[in-house]
């Protein structure tokens, strides 16, 4: 079940919502969330929600024995207990996501084949493992407390808001809300409306250009040609950031409407005027969990410059790999490794000096560049688009509608993109007094009803991060 679905839109959160706020208990509305988190996650695949229940009982039972080690002055045993639940959510998600890579990359290297029978993976398990990865850190670092009802700890897993896609959220940022949250009904409207804001972002803008980029890469590049492909790079870099920043917004929104406060996953990263940047913008959950529990436990830049590169160079190749076992993330990893370190070392005085725009456009161009190599799990295929883009234009406009006369309609949701990447939304006036209020309730009751009609008439839907 996905946010942008008649199911969820229509049965689900209605249910929810109503069973919720039916019931004045704490505990049995915390009940209310767990149990339709649990139907939430087994709408796809039910047998995987066993997997997601027995990687929280891990956390919970070594969390339980921590503590009662810590108690006792047994810090070895504490430790041991630490490193074994950790190898055991580690393992987990290595054998569900990178076990079938693993094994298909050693017999090629070998030569041989093999018929093992292919492990499918879990939606959403690199997003709830790293949750829980979270919990059991912070809990040996003496950051949180612990947490010693187990169907509150699974609450916090399985939340549904934040189960498939994120944003990453952290038992720290959570840990008081999960029984000492307030919700009142403004907290319900403006949650309602971060979610209409986020459903549109999807199902009007990622939907839309998503259909840009994938005729143009399933079709013939002697038809498109450069131009075409590099329209198609800037389609998918809208994509992928109103998809996903949708369904943050929605996460976000959802949450709110509980009583819960999740953090910002994005800042208008499309803005940004170096890679630098640009990464402290995009999927900050993401982000600042990589710098929090693998860059600084590492040495962070507090070493001599030989550490900090090979640093960065294994923090980016780990995030390359949580993205997908596939060659391709593993090179887009390392490729934001090394414009890093060339900004780090060699263009952080001449980037400076040089005017805003440059800037912008020099961080968009390897931004654009980035997001091909992360579509294409084909090397192949993505040495051809990266070919075909940096050659002489070819093709024709005449044959490009001869080949799908619908791209045309599709090609004006782009400069949509482009505006609502902007951050318009920060200078607009603040919904003070009725008047204006009511304006911008009937502003996104009217979002809501066109999100609804584009969901009606079109059943692509597709969304990136739910193969992570």
């Amino acid at each position: 079940m996905v946010f942008s679905s008649l199911s969820f839109l229509y049965m689900f959160l209605p249910l929810v919502f109503a069973a919720y706020y039916i019931i004045k208990n704490r505990t049995w509305r915390n009940s209310v969330l767990l149990a339709a988190s649990l139907v939430f996650y087994a709408w796809g695949e039910p047998k995987f929600v066993v997997m997601m229940l027995l990687s929280a009982l891990v956390a919970y039972v070594g969390g339980c024995l921590m503590a009662k080690f810590r108690a006792a002055g047994r810090e070895k045993a504490e430790k041991r207990v630490y490193v074994a639940t950790v190898v055991f959510l580690v393992a987990a998600l290595f054998v569900f996501k990178y076990f079938n890579f693993t094994v298909d990359n050693i017999c090629a290297l070998l030569g041989i084949s093999h018929n093992l029978a292919r492990i499918v993976l879990p939606i959403g398990i690199s997003f709830y493992t790293f949750q829980i990865l979270s919990y059991v850190i912070d809990l040996h670092r003496g950051e949180i407390a612990l947490q010693r009802n187990f169907a509150d700890l699974l609450l916090y897993v399985c939340f549904f808001p934040q189960l498939i896609a994120g944003p990453i959220v952290r038992y720290q940022t959570i840990e008081e809300e999960i029984r000492g949250r307030r919700e009142n009904l403004d907290e319900v409207t403006q949650g309602l409306k971060r979610f209409i804001v986020g459903l549109a972002k999807k199902v009007i803008i990622a939907n839309n250009v998503a259909l840009v980029a994938t005729t143009i890469y399933e079709g013939e590049a002697s038809v498109y040609g450069s131009l075409m492909y590099w329209v198609a790079a800037l389609a998918y870099t809208l994509q992928i950031y109103f998809d996903f920043s949708g369904y943050s917004d929605m996460a976000i929104g959802l949450g709110r409407m509980f009583g819960f406060h999740f953090l910002e996953n994005f800042e208008y990263p499309y803005i940004s005027r170096s890679i630098t940047e640009f990464w402290r913008r995009w999927h900050i959950s993401l982000s600042s969990w990589f710098r929090d529990y693998i860059y600084i436990p590492l040495g962070g830049n507090r070493v001599k410059t030989s550490r900090h590169i090979i640093n960065i160079l294994i923090v980016w190749t780990i995030t390359g790999f949580w993205h997908g076992a596939e060659w391709n993330f593993v090179m887009w990893g390392l490729y934001y490794a090394a414009l890093l370190l060339v900004e780090k070392y060699l263009l952080k005085d001449i980037l400076e000096k040089l005017p805003g725009a440059v800037r912008w456009v020099y961080t968009m161009f390897f931004v654009m560049l980035g997001w091909v190599i992360f579509y294409f799990t084909d090397i192949h295929q993505l040495g051809e688009a990266i070919k075909v883009m940096f050659t002489v234009p070819t093709g024709s406009f005449e044959d490009i509608v001869a080949q799908d006369a619908g791209m045309l309609y599709y090609l004006l949701y782009i400069p949509l993109g482009l505006v609502c990447m902007l951050p318009i939304a920060k200078h607009l006036p603040k919904s003070e007094g009725i008047a204006m209020q009511l304006v911008s309730y009937g502003l996104h009751f009217a979002l809501l009803i066109i999100c609804i009609a584009c969901i009606v008439s079109s059943s692509f839907n597709p969304f990136i991060y739910f193969r992570f």
